[in-house]
């Protein structure tokens, strides 16, 4: 949830919440927002078995495209997931430009934007400097 929703959400101004309708709109907002990813994620497993980045609502920016080829990175349904997921906790938690490491690779999110910017693969870390993020996850 991004910090405007959690600002709606908890907001308790006198009277410019009538019987909750700020708060059931944002929630309605979410709740689509989810929906819609479901809808996706349904739609592409029955289509073609396995999901492309876009269907878990994480998108590959053209250098992480090609980082990945160069680097030779496999992403899987399960590491797209986890992504995911990651860039679900780092936005609820303020994350904008962030580092979130899985057991595979190392990667840089644009969390507002859901998109992959780079990866590095866990042999190439080594003394790797990552700057201009404002927040680091590891996922298991």
């Amino acid at each position: 949830m991004n910090a405007d929703v959690s600002k709606i959400l908890n907001s308790k101004v006198a009277g410019s919440n009538p019987a909750g309708t700020a708060s059931t709109h944002a929630k309605s907002k979410i709740n689509n927002r989810d929906q819609e990813l479901f809808d996706r994620l349904l739609k592409g497993e029955i289509q073609q078995g396995e999901r492309t980045p876009e269907q878990h609502g994480v998108r590959l920016s053209q250098h992480a495209a090609k980082r990945l080829k160069e680097r030779a990175i496999e992403m899987n349904s399960s590491e797209f997931y986890k992504l995911r997921e990651a860039m679900d906790k780092l936005r609820s938690k303020g994350g904008q430009d962030s580092l979130v490491i899985t057991p595979t690779a190392a990667y840089i999110v644009d969390v507002n934007n859901d998109m992959i910017v780079t990866a590095v693969d866990k042999g190439g870390l080594g003394e790797s400097v990552f700057t201009k993020i404002d927040s680091t996850m590891v996922v298991d």
